[in-house]
């Protein structure tokens, strides 16, 4: 399935995740910086929603108080509960 998230306070403007269940097949980054995003989107390639969640949320860009991360972990949790996961 694949889930569209905006993003706010970063400089990503939208997050696409493609997800099987609770499970990340793959994650696009619409903007932001781009060899970071899609490292970051290769390492959870896989992995759990919940796991990636745990492990992002709350990490915060130089003074703002968000991340492209923390958004991530936001789109994660959007995503398994509309879906009831």
């Amino acid at each position: 399935m694949t889930f569209e998230y905006h993003t706010q306070g970063t400089c990503a403007r939208n997050i696409i995740l493609e997800m099987n269940r609770d499970t990340i097949e793959n994650v696009q980054f619409i903007g932001g910086c781009n060899g970071n995003l899609k490292g970051i989107s290769a390492l959870i390639q896989g992995q759990k929603a919940r796991n990636v969640i745990e492990r992002v949320k709350g990490i915060h860009c130089g003074p703002k108080p968000t991340s492209c991360p923390d958004q991530l972990a936001l789109a994660l949790e959007a995503y398994l509960a509309q879906e009831n996961l």
